[in-house]
């Protein structure tokens, strides 16, 4: 008697082995879809089981970071600003009349800690380019006073303010500068007084990225 064929529900089956790569990236294609690269540019966390693996961050860290993706993972430490006026309208102290450091009394910001507020120096914690403006206020002074922004003791850039007509005159200026970590940048009064105070004078600064 003829053998009859078996129906294919009772033939045997081949042994599939799953390949774990190929699992991985049909589970983040399914999930994520088009998410996967808008989250860059929209700096949207990307999340795979509660944890979050990347977030784009404008101030990166330059110590060296990232994932087996390629991906560089968020670092706060690049946040370095800082903001310094004067408050008061005292005369220039003895320390000032020697070092002609201008410096300021109240702190409005100063993220990261780098601004020293008793010495009104800037110290770089890490190597970057910085961004700086002042605007310091002469009053009831008919003499011209220049003043520097002076990096590691050499002056980078100075303003004016001269007017014998006016009772309060500005000297401003900004600019970016280079830095490496431990550079000091500070105001400096090259020339001219400031008898009667600087009073509304201000010292802004911060990082605007690492090198």
């Amino acid at each position: 008697m003829p053998r009859l064929p078996l129906p294919c529900s009772s033939l045997p089956r081949p042994k599939m082995t799953p390949n774990p790569a190929l699992l991985l990236g049909l589970i983040i294609l399914l999930q994520w879809g088009p998410l996967g690269a808008r989250a860059q540019n929209d700096t949207e966390p990307i999340v795979l089981e509660g944890k979050c693996l990347v977030v784009c961050d404008s101030t990166p860290s330059s110590e060296p970071s990232g994932n087996a993706l390629g991906m560089s993972v968020r670092s706060g430490t690049g946040r370095v600003a800082f903001s310094a006026v004067r408050n008061t309208n005292h005369e220039p102290s003895e320390m000032s009349n020697r070092t002609m450091t201008i410096y300021f009394d109240q702190i409005l910001v100063n993220v990261g800690s780098h601004f020293d507020p008793a010495r009104s120096i800037f110290v770089a914690p890490r190597k970057g380019v910085f961004s700086f403006c002042f605007h310091v206020v002469k009053v009831y002074n008919r003499q011209t006073i220049q003043v520097s922004l002076v990096l590691n003791g050499h002056p980078v850039i100075s303003a004016f303010a001269g007017d014998q007509d006016v009772t309060r005159e500005a000297a401003t200026n900004a600019g970016l500068v280079t830095m490496e970590r431990g550079d000091k940048a500070y105001l400096k009064l090259e020339r001219g007084n400031l008898m009667g105070g600087w009073k509304y004078s201000t010292f802004s600064g911060f990082l605007v990225f690492p090198l």
